[in-house]
């Protein structure tokens, strides 16, 4: 047999579960704050858009001093004057389309059906 020499090191079992149990609180404690993180941003970016769309609406009733408009009951991500669609693009909105879906009342008030 080969005898151990005295620099031969080696961490005990005590050490390594006071490691861990260290390293599990840490975890315990910056999980639940990293997980919110994650969600917030898409949350932010649905409100983003229905607040877009909204300002659109009301761009275009305002230049055409409209006072209703027509609804669209489905929800859509159409932003075109495609049937179906909210007539927004290119005038009044960049974008043909957006993420989320959205329907409009005879009021202008947009609703927001989903967002991914």
């Amino acid at each position: 047999m080969q005898k151990r020499l005295k620099s031969e090191a080696a961490f005990t079992l005590t050490e390594v579960l006071i490691v861990l149990a260290i390293l599990g609180i840490l975890v315990a404690v910056v999980l639940p704050n990293f997980v919110g993180l994650l969600s917030r941003p898409n949350t932010n970016s649905a409100a983003a858009e229905l607040n877009i769309v909204q300002t659109a609406v009301d761009a275009k009733m305002a230049a055409t001093n409209a006072t209703t408009t027509t609804a669209v009951t489905t929800a859509t991500t159409d932003m075109t004057m495609a049937a179906g669609g909210f007539g927004l693009a290119p005038t009044y909105m960049r974008s043909n389309a957006t993420h989320g879906t959205y329907t409009l009342d005879t009021t202008g008030k947009v609703t927001q059906a989903s967002y991914p």
